[in-house]
C-alpha cells in the first residue's frame, strides 16, 4: 500500500517570511524551533539523540524497554497510531509489532523526511495504511480529515512536550483530548523529561563535540536558503544552559560582534553579546506534568519512571 502525504502547511495562510521577520526584529529576537528541521537539521537532531551526554533518547527508550508489554496493554491494539513530531518513525517502528495498528499517521513538519520514512516503511509493511500529515502543531494540530471514527493513539516521544511553554502545552494537550473525545479508547503516550541536576542539563543542551552548537547554528543557515536572508555563520555562537527559575533549558544564538543582517531587504543590527533565543525545553516534576494531562481533561492517567526518577512516560486516557 503506498503512502499518502497531506501538506497542511501550503496550504495555510500565515505570512511566514512576515513572522520570522517579526520574531528576528523583536527584543529579544526570537525564533521558532521549527526552522530547525531541515534535511540537515533533522541529520543532525539525530546525531544528538546518540551523543553520550544527550540522556532523553536512551533513557526513554530502556524505559519503554522494560516496561513494554504493560505499556501495550494500556493503549490497546488495532487503533489509528498517530506519531506527533515523527521525524524518521523509528521510535514508532519499535512499538507497531505490538500495538498492530490498522493505520499510520506520521505528523511532523518536515516534509522530506516523512516522505522518506514512510516510503520505507511502505516496503516493509505493504498492508498497513501509511499517511504523513506536513504541519506545524506548535500552531495548531491540525487532523480534521485525516482521522477516520475509530480509536487513536497519539503517541510523543522524546519529551518534545517541554518545547512548549506550560500554557501551550496545556493548550496543545486540550487539542489532543478534543480528537480523543469523539473515539472511544483513545489516548496519548507522552514522554516527559524531569527536573535534575543543571550539570546534566547544561552537558545534554551543550555537548563537548559541538553537534548541538552545529544543530543550533544550522537554522541560520536554513533561513538563507529559505528566505534569502544573509546571517554569517561564524558571527553567532551557540549557547545552551539551564533555567532553574524558570525550569526550563534554553537555547539561544549570541552575536560575536556588532553586525547588521539583511532580512530580505530589512536591515537587522545585533549587538555584539545580543542573543537570538531559539528554544525552550520545560522540564517537569512528575506531579507537575500529571496537573497538566487532567488540566486537559483527561480522566485516567498512568505513569512510568526511569530509575532515577528523572524521566517519565505518561499514558493518559
Amino acid at each position: 500500500m503506498a503512502c499518502r502525504i497531506i501538506n497542511r502547511v501550503a496550504a495555510g495562510s500565515v505570512d511566514e517570511l512576515g513572522s520570522v521577520i517579526a520574531g528576528l526584529t523583536a527584543s529579544p529576537a526570537t525564533l521558532s524551533p521549527k526552522y530547525f528541521y531541515d534535511e540537515l537539521g533533522c541529520a543532525l537532531y539525530g546525531a544528538i539523540c546518540r551523543l553520550p551526554e544527550y540522556y532523553p533518547t536512551r533513557t526513554e527508550t530502556a524505559l519503554f524497554r522494560e516496561h513494554r508489554a504493560e505499556i501495550a496493554a494500556a493503549m490497546g491494539g488495532g487503533r489509528q497510531f498517530v506519531d506527533l513530531g515523527s521525524g524518521d518513525c523509528c521510535k514508532a517502528m519499535a512499538w507497531l509489532p505490538f500495538v498492530s495498528p490498522r493505520r499510520y499517521i506520521a505528523v511532523d513538519i518536515a516534509e522530506a523526511e516523512i516522505h522518506r520514512a514512510l516510503t520505507g516503511m511502505a516496503r516493509d509493511l505493504p498492508d498497513l495504511e501509511l499517511v504523513g500529515v506536513v504541519t506545524d502543531f506548535s500552531r495548531t494540530l491540525d487532523l480534521e480529515g485525516v482521522l477516520d471514527g475509530n480509536a487513536a493513539t497519539f503517541f510523543y516521544p522524546g519529551s518534545s512536550i517541554g518545547n512548549f511553554t506550560p500554557a501551550a502545552a496545556l493548550e496543545f494537550l486540550r487539542q489532543v483530548k478534543a480528537y480523543c473525545d469523539p473515539r472511544a479508547g483513545s489516548g496519548l503516550l507522552v514522554g516527559v523529561d524531569g527536573k535534575k541536576s543543571p550539570a546534566v542539563l547544561d552537558a545534554a543542551y551543550d555537548d563537548a563535540l559541538g553537534v548541538t552548537a552545529a544543530f543550533n547554528r544550522n537554522a541560520l543557515l536554513h533561513l538563507n536558503r529559505r528566505f534569502g536572508f544573509d546571517f554569517a555563520l561564524d558571527g553567532f555562537v551557540h549557547r545552551g544552559f539551564y533555567n532553574a527559575e524558570q525550569g526550563r533549558v534554553e537555547m539561544h544564538l549570541e552575536s560575536l560582534r556588532d553586525q547588521a543582517v539583511d532580512l530580505a531587504g530589512q536591515s537587522r543590527r545585533f549587538a555584539a553579546r545580543e542573543r537570538i533565543h531559539t528554544e525552550n525545553s520545560y522540564k517537569y516534576h512528575p506531579a507537575e506534568f500529571e496537573a497538566l494531562l487532567l488540566g486537559a481533561g483527561f480522566g485516567s492517567v498512568r505513569r512510568w519512571s526511569s530509575p532515577d526518577e528523572g524521566y517519565f512516560v505518561f499514558y493518559a486516557a
